[in-house]
């Protein structure tokens, strides 16, 4: 007798349960949502800034000139002495007559 209780309460509670379960679409369309929601944080707080800085970047390289004291991105601190367009290299005097070419890219930001 216990027993047969059990299962009807068991049986009800399924019952009540399965009407308060969303459809499987209703599970999907929140997931996607939640997925959604993931990407475009992702994108706002990762993607973005560093396409801001790249672009920064991009300009501060474009306006040196012959005679701008530069940092390299292995540390040297150097003066431009040409600047050769066609091929994207600059040639950095780093003192003492030494001179280097280098990458246009390797130049991580001017020297105050």
């Amino acid at each position: 007798m216990l027993i047969s209780q059990a299962m009807a309460q068991t049986a009800a509670t399924a019952a009540t349960a399965a009407a308060d379960a969303p459809s499987p679409w209703e599970a999907f369309a929140l997931n996607m949502v939640l997925i959604l929601i993931l990407v475009t944080m992702f994108y706002v707080l990762l993607i973005m800034p560093q396409q801001k800085r790249f672009k920064k970047h991009r300009e501060m390289i474009d306006q040196l000139k012959k005679g701008d004291k530069v940092v390299t991105v292995s540390g040297f601190i150097a003066t431009i002495d040409k600047i050769k367009e066609k091929e994207n290299e600059v040639v950095l005097d780093l003192g003492g007559g030494v001179k280097v070419t280098a990458l246009r890219s390797a130049i991580q930001n001017k020297a105050d």
